[in-house]
């Protein structure tokens, strides 16, 4: 079965997270076969974008029923027409989940994947129990490694 990884982050965001999301995505694209996101703009399209320049096959589930408001990095586009009640769909897609800085909506799938036992790794993004903790680009993609790999070893 393929290695899917989730990134989430805000719609919006600053340069600085922008070049982290690119590089988190390059990064990525070594380790997991499959990107999934909400497919729009911000942390979404800059991970997208890295993890496709790679190579990678990215997904986005994005919330409208119009498969053109994915962002240009998406290579396949899930149009839901369910609203921010997608976020459960770009978590439940995943093996693990990594979070990017963002606001509600990101808080929203974290909870989602505590609720669902989804392993979370924060970047910059909410610090709350139950998300591992890291700080570098190179930590998180280590750990999601490790992760993919216990998964792989469960199923």
């Amino acid at each position: 079965m393929k290695k899917i990884v989730s990134v989430i982050g805000g719609r919006t965001c600053t340069p600085e997270v922008e070049q982290v999301a690119k590089n988190l995505g390059r990064k990525l694209a070594k380790v997991a076969d499959i990107l999934v996101s909400g497919g729009l703009c911000g942390v979404m399209e800059a991970v997208c974008s890295g993890f496709q320049a790679e190579g990678g096959l990215t997904i986005g589930i994005i919330p409208s029923y119009n498969k053109t408001d994915a962002n240009k990095f998406v290579d396949i586009a899930i149009p839901t027409g369910m609203g921010l009640a997608r976020n459960v769909l770009v978590v439940k897609s995943a093996d693990v989940v990594v979070a990017l800085p963002g606001r509600a909506g990101t808080l929203s799938e974290i909870a989602y994947c505590i609720q669902f036992g989804i392993p979370v790794i924060t970047l910059g993004s909410w610090d709350i129990p139950g998300v591992i903790k890291l700080n570098t680009v190179e930590e998180v993609v280590a750990k999601v490694k490790e992760l993919l790999k216990a998964c792989a070893n469960d199923r």
